[in-house]
């Protein structure tokens, strides 16, 4: 059986790392390579990076804080997402540190450049990334660039499907929430074949286990409830153990470390 997997988020926002609410409000951490470090040294499986003020402000990926990323060296694979608009742009993501690149706007604007990308670099490095709602018992999606809210087609979905591995699913709503993720967005989500990420208003390890349940959630992923106690992603593998989530070498992490 594929192990599922716990990802720590990172949410950047003016080159910081921040707290989000709903998209809407936020509140500072502090630098992210501090944040990042934290994770890495804490057991998350992954960790992703998504800077959510590139696209609509059009200024492209942040390159400069990937390379900064890099230099940390860290053992956990990292996925980075935030301005990549082009075939470049994601191979440049991907030659700078990152193991693996979220997409978002390409999707909207320029499938035909997520598809020349898939093509390079292979579905397996690319994530799709769908904030959205349900309203009216439809599946919504938010252009967070312009506000708009609309229904989302089950053809866009699949053509979405074909050129991306996962699919990070993020409810945007209940973003920050404490147990606020609306799990309808993964049971109604059309395609059961297609690997999700649950992300947005996930804190508590009843909520975790619930959603890696379900045999199209391939991870669930973890953003502020993270940043509170230093022990918080060991506590939560610890709750989870007898799922199907990798469990957490934290201790010989810390021993090390220790002994250095």
């Amino acid at each position: 059986m594929l192990k599922k997997r716990l990802v720590g988020v990172v949410i950047i926002k003016n080159g910081w790392a921040v707290q989000s609410f709903g998209y809407d409000r936020y509140l500072p951490l502090g630098k992210p390579e501090c944040v990042i470090e934290n994770l890495d040294r804490w057991g998350v499986d992954e960790i992703l990076v998504l800077c959510i003020d590139r696209s609509a402000s059009s200024l492209g990926p942040n390159f400069k804080l990937l390379k900064n990323i890099a230099r940390l060296g860290l053992n956990t694979p990292l996925i980075f997402g935030g301005g990549i608009n082009s075939v470049k742009n994601g191979i440049d993501a991907i030659q700078l540190g990152a193991d693996r690149i979220c997409i978002d706007s390409m999707l909207q604007d320029h499938l035909e450049e997520a598809e020349e990308l898939t093509k390079h670099l292979g579905a397996q490095a690319l994530i799709g990334v769908l904030p959205l709602s349900i309203s009216d018992n439809d599946l919504k999606h938010l252009d967070h660039r312009q506000k708009l809210n609309s229904k989302i087609s089950n053809e866009h979905l699949n053509e979405i499907a074909h050129v991306v591995s996962e699919i990070l699913i993020i409810d945007w709503m209940h973003e920050g929430e404490k147990e606020g993720f609306d799990a309808r967005l993964i049971t109604d989500f059309p395609m059961n074949h297609v690997p999700l990420i649950a992300f947005g208003g996930i804190s508590e390890h009843e909520q975790m286990h619930s959603l890696l349940a379900l045999n199209n959630v391939s991870a669930v992923a973890v953003g502020n409830s993270l940043n509170y106690k230093e022990h918080s992603v060991q506590k939560l593998k610890d709750n989870l153990m007898h799922t199907s989530l990798r469990q957490s070498d934290y201790e010989s992490k810390h021993t090390l470390l220790n002994d250095v």
